[in-house]
């Protein structure tokens, strides 16, 4: 005999419960979610850990995985979630698209803001929103579009636009006050010239419908095939004199060719064995990261923000990155920010600022709802080599 409270089956609260949760919105895919959360995982081990360059024939360095393909695989997420918010399958036309539209030019706005503010923190990370809010403009062009000409767009972009874009930065003009302080503005240390690619793979990826039988395992099998692709090609040819330098190099954060065709593979990979696991129980075992990947934007700010926080005094002759990891803060960061975003997930529901974001982008534009996976992706980051850290 099921008990009541107020009148209604115990059973019946369970399932309010759980259907006023973000997390656990019909909208949503836990996949993705997982994959964001992942993500973000990758993104604290690349800023806060010792990790050495990637070395195929070494396998003690494959945790130099973390290094690039984290942000990377932000960036495809962050199509993916535009790609969900627009329609999925079926692209918004009409009024519903001139309201999706606006409201992620909204969203753009407001990411950018905030990832000045974090600049002002100046920790010694390459903050990735402004780039993202770039990339929001970008995809908003292209939201009418399906999946078969996204994947197409995506592959011409991601072919050509490390070229123009190597000629780009070996400008001077980076390299004087003016310069660094534009890079900043616009994140160009993940130049939405060549990343744009990513955004548009990831679009067309919600464009082939991740809730059906068969698209994950294509995604996973095709991200495998190019990721293969690009990583031999980078084996084969990355220490050669002509093509181990940029623009065809696959070093992260380079932007290379073979970075751009390896790491856009891997991050299909991942989204599509993340979407996989996730049909099985054993997405109740991964609901911390996903309540991580549910609130990227809240989770990446937050880690800047404790970092501004928690940092020693600077010293002379020390540099600042190498001091804080000295003090081994992966571990209580991480679990901290997991922790946290189970707790706000499972009581509160969305994440505080992507809850702002939206809010904010509703007020501005009026319009019909749309069924979303939630608003666009916010970033995680990789690390580069050259010690200041992204």
């Amino acid at each position: 005999m099921t008990r009541s409270t107020g009148g209604a089956p115990r059973s019946a609260g369970v399932r309010g419960f759980v259907r006023r949760r973000s997390l656990f919105a019909p909208s949503r895919i836990d996949g993705v979610d997982l994959a964001r959360g992942i993500a973000v995982i990758g993104m604290l081990a690349a800023h806060l850990l010792v990790i050495p360059d990637l070395d195929w024939t070494d396998p003690s360095t494959y945790d130099g995985l973390v290094h690039g393909r984290s942000s990377i695989l932000f960036a495809t997420l962050a199509g993916v979630s535009i790609g969900l918010v627009s329609g999925g399958r079926t692209p918004v036309r009409g009024p519903r698209l001139e309201t999706v539209r606006s409201r992620l030019l909204v969203r753009a706005g407001a990411v950018w803001v905030i990832g000045v503010l974090l600049l002002f923190l100046a920790v010694p990370v390459y903050v990735i929103l402004p780039a993202y809010a770039i990339l929001f403009v970008l995809a908003a062009a292209v939201l009418p579009l399906r999946a078969r000409t996204l994947f197409i767009v995506a592959a011409a972009v991601g072919l050509i636009a490390p070229f123009p874009q190597a000629a780009i930065d070996a400008l001077t003009f980076w390299s004087t006050p003016v310069g660094a302080d534009l890079a900043n503005a616009i994140g160009w240390h993940y130049p939405f010239l060549t990343w744009f690619a990513f955004v548009l793979a990831g679009m067309g990826a919600a464009r082939l419908d991740l809730r059906a039988r068969a698209t994950p395992i294509l995604l996973a099998l095709a991200g495998a095939v190019i990721a293969a692709f690009g990583t031999a090609l980078d084996l084969v040819f990355g220490q050669s004199e002509q093509f181990g330098q940029t623009p065809w190099t696959g070093e992260a954060h380079s932007s290379g060719l073979f970075e751009v065709i390896g790491s856009g593979g891997f991050a299909l990979l991942v989204i599509g064995l993340c979407v996989l696991l996730c049909r099985t129980p054993l997405t109740w075992v991964a609901l911390p990261l996903r309540a991580v990947g549910s609130m990227p934007l809240t989770a990446y700010s937050a880690q800047i923000v404790v970092w501004a926080l928690t940092r020693p005094a600077a010293e002379p002759g020390t540099f600042e990155l190498d001091v804080y990891r000295g003090l081994e803060p992966f571990w209580p960061m991480t679990l901290g920010i997991i922790g946290a975003c189970t707790v706000w997930a499972l009581l509160v529901g969305r994440g505080p600022l992507e809850a702002a974001v939206d809010a904010l982008a509703r007020v501005a534009v009026r319009g019909a709802p749309t069924d979303a996976d939630g608003a666009p992706a916010a970033p995680g980051a990789g690390e580069r080599p050259d010690r200041l850290e992204r």
